[in-house]
């Protein structure tokens, strides 16, 4: 009976730190994810700011204007004013900025001239 007790606290013992050492493990996997997508972030956000200037870029980079949020930028040409949003890989649009291109496919922006008194 006394091998059975220390055998089954042997063996609890182990399983608890098996556990423990296992907790720590997702907590770095999860540290490390976060870490990742707040990389990812900000490399995308720097980058953004400088898509205008690659050679690719389809329009004149000195008429573009950086807004950065909800949609990159304002590119403005002699015959039309165009809403930019750069996308990389596999990124898509958010909500925000798919219901901005349902407006701007709808008609439904304007240009208001306000004056401050």
């Amino acid at each position: 009976f006394t091998e059975f007790v220390i055998t089954v606290t042997i063996v609890a013992a182990i399983t608890i730190m098996s556990w423990g050492v296992h907790q720590r493990s997702l907590k770095k996997v999860r540290d490390l994810t976060h870490q990742n997508r707040s990389l990812s972030t900000r490399y995308g956000k720097l980058t953004e700011q400088f898509m205008p200037f690659i050679s690719s870029y389809p329009f004149d980079p000195h008429k573009f204007r950086f807004i950065g949020s909800p949609i990159d930028g304002v590119q403005f040409e002699e015959d039309r004013i165009l809403l930019i949003e750069f996308k990389s890989a596999t990124s898509s649009l958010t909500s925000r900025q798919r219901r901005i291109r349902e407006l701007v496919k709808n008609g439904q922006v304007e240009f208001l001239e306000l004056r401050l008194d």
